[in-house]
This record gives structure tokens, C-alpha cells and sequence, in this order.
């Protein structure tokens, strides 16, 4: 079997159901075609015995998926963004699906990974990365908040790391994405081809078997290839990221960060100031919400909320146009300062939209 839709490639390769998201020179950034693509095929590999697991790559060298088109958001949102919440409908029910697909889904995140390619990977059953690997959920310097299940992903990383990478949007290497919760293996980028033929000739010669047996196979066959991650760099900073990103507002997490006395925590605060107010106020709820909300698709019918406010807001057009549009790295948000803004201002972003929830959950 071989399919290929323009921008994403789908085949089988020996017992392997391969997804390769294939716009190298957008570093893979996901439209809104590759998202339904990406859902038809893995409805109809679900039901195809032949495909015992799922492997996601990127095409080129750069990355898996920088996130989701924020050029054409930009756009959209100038016109009412009406194809954007569409968007997000269907990528936050994709989130889920991998969350919950029945065979193993095996993710690369090799190179860039971030915003909508942590969506469509950092969910699946087992999770790779490599020396190459940047994995990040930077959304507050665009003026929004993490969405495709990011949030949760943060909320429930040890300790107040979630929340210190949120508020800053800050990048991790492979070590804390494995400390974070965002991936499982780590795979030196040479030896990743070896272990994709690896997982189809043992999937091929499969050709019967539970899925938990699929599942234990699977397994064997990454941490056959694995090696020990290089060092997680947050690991050394846990006691004053808990101790700063445990207050309850992100002006007094801000405080707490200019009066401890670590140089790293004085270039959070200085990180945090500069991306949006309304953004990363939002985020500190978010976060805060989700370590107690029951499950992702809960999480992801937050973050619709969340993402369809935003879209109606100056922050998140002004965002992308400083930072991918303009590419002047000086946004004007607005408000422009924390102090202006009310908890009125981050409550209206979680409030029920009439006739325009996700409701996965």
C-alpha cells in the first residue's frame, strides 16, 4: 500500500504504517490538510491488520514539526479566524486520537519539535528523541497559551519545571525532555535508521499477535537502540524553579525570580516579562486547572476555550507579527503590563463558548 497526500506521506513499510510530514522547507509545519490527512490515515491503519504500528518522522533535516502554520493564522485571524478555530477543532481530536490509538505510535522527535509537533508526537505511545532535538511549547511569545494538549504535558511535569517552561517559553534539549515527560528514549540521531528497519522487519515477520504483544515488541525493538540521554540541564535548577514557580501569581513568581539571587532565575524573569501579560497569566491558570482536570481530552477542551479567545485578542496577531512576520522581535502587546491585567481579563478565556465547544470530554 502507498498513498501520498501532498504534504504528508503515508506507507507501509514491513509491518510499520510510516507518516512523514513533508514540508522541509516550512520545517513541517502543519496545515490544516495535513491534520485531516494525518486522521484519515490513522483511521484507516487502525482498522488494517497488515500495520502493526505507527511511526511519525519529519522530511529534511531540520526537525520534526515547528508547530502549526502561524503564518496563516496570522492571516486568518485578520479575517475573522473563522478557519483557524476549524483548524484547531480538528488538530485537538487528532491530539486525542494518538492519546488513545489502538497500536503502538511511535514518535521521532528528532531535530525541532514544538507547539503543534508536540501535539502530534509528545501523545503517542512511545517517544524518541536524539542529540538533535529541541522540544518546546513557546507559545506565550506569540501572545497565546500551550494548546494541543500542552498544557497538561506541563502541568504534570516534576515539580514547577511545567510552569517555569510555559512562562518563559523556554526550549529543552533531550535530557529534559525525557526529565519533563515529553519523551522516552533517547536515540542518537545515526542510529535512528537502523531502528525504523529494525521495527519494520520485526513488525512484518509479526503478522499475528495482541496489540500488547505488538506493544512489548515495539518496546524491545527502541530500547534495543537506545543510550543514555545526555544530562538533563534543568535537573540542577529544580530548587529555585519550585520555590519561585510556586506562588500564585505570576507577578509574585516574577519577584521571587528577581530576588533569589540566581542568575538564571534574574534571565526567567526578564524571559517571562517580555512575552505576552495576557498570555502568560492565562497560562498560569491553565496550568494550574489542568493538574486537576480528569483526563486530555478535558485538557484539550480547556485549551479550545483558551485558543478561540485568543484568536479573538491584539496579542496573539500582534505576537506573530513580531516574531515571524515583521521579524522586529518587539511586540506592543496589550495590555502591555501585568499589573493591567484583571482576573476578569484571564477568566473570559475560559469561559464556555455558546455553541462553539469542543467537548471531547
Amino acid at each position: 500500500m502507498s498513498t501520498e497526500v501532498a504534504e504528508v506521506q503515508a506507507f507501509l513499510d514491513g509491518g510499520v504504517g510510516r507518516l512523514v510530514l513533508n514540508r522541509p522547507r516550512a520545517l513541517n509545519s502543519l496545515t490544516h490538510g495535513m491534520v485531516t490527512a494525518l486522521r484519515a490515515t490513522l483511521d484507516d491503519w487502525a482498522e488494517d491488520d497488515r500495520i502493526r504500528a505507527v511511526v511519525l518522522t519529519g522530511a529534511g533535516e531540520r526537525g520534526l514539526c515547528a508547530g502549526g502554520d502561524i503564518r496563516a493564522m496570522h492571516d486568518d485571524a485578520r479575517a475573522g479566524g473563522a478557519g483557524t478555530r476549524a483548524f484547531f477543532r480538528d488538530e485537538y481530536r487528532l491530539n486525542a486520537l494518538i492519546a488513545r490509538y489502538p497500536k503502538p505510535y511511535v514518535a521521532v522527535q528528532d531535530g525541532i519539535t514544538m507547539g503543534g509537533g508536540v501535539g502530534v508526537s509528545a501523545h503517542g505511545a512511545v517517544r524518541i528523541v536524539t542529540e538533535r532535538s529541541t522540544v518546546a511549547m513557546p507559545e506565550t511569545r506569540i501572545g497565546i497559551a500551550p494548546d494541543v494538549g500542552g498544557s497538561r504535558l506541563l502541568a504534570h511535569a516534576p515539580g514547577e519545571l511545567g510552569t517555569h517552561l510555559a512562562l518563559t517559553a523556554t526550549s529543552m534539549g533531550p535530557g529534559d525532555a525525557l526529565l519533563c515527560g515529553f519523551a522516552d528514549h533517547f536515540v542518537p540521531s545515526p542510529r535512528i535508521p537502523d531502528l525504523l528497519d529494525a521495527l519494520a522487519r520485526s513488525t512484518a515477520a509479526a503478522t499475528s499477535g495482541t496489540a500488547a504483544e505488538a506493544a512489548a515488541l515495539v518496546d524491545g525493538m527502541v530500547a534495543a537502540h537506545a543510550e543514555p540521554a545526555p544530562p538533563a540541564a534543568l535537573a540542577a535548577q529544580r530548587s529555585w524553579i519550585d520555590a519561585c514557580y510556586a506562588a500564585d501569581t505570576v507577578e509574585e513568581i516574577v519577584d521571587r525570580l528577581l530576588n533569589s539571587g540566581v542568575p538564571e532565575a534574574k534571565e526567567a524573569a526578564v524571559a517571562v516579562l517580555a512575552n505576552s501579560p495576557t498570555a502568560v497569566k492565562t497560562t498560569l491558570a491553565a496550568l494550574r486547572r489542568a493538574r486537576t482536570l480528569p483526563s486530555l481530552e478535558a485538557v484539550l477542551d480547556q485549551e479550545y476555550r483558551i485558543s478561540c479567545t485568543a484568536l479573538e485578542s491584539h496579542d496573539m496577531v500582534e505576537g506573530i507579527r513580531a516574531q515571524v512576520i515583521d521579524k522586529d522581535r518587539d511586540p506592543r502587546w496589550k495590555p502591555g503590563t501585568l499589573a493591567e491585567v484583571t482576573e476578569a481579563d484571564v477568566a473570559r478565556y475560559f469561559a464556555p463558548r455558546e455553541g462553539d465547544e469542543l467537548g471531547l470530554a
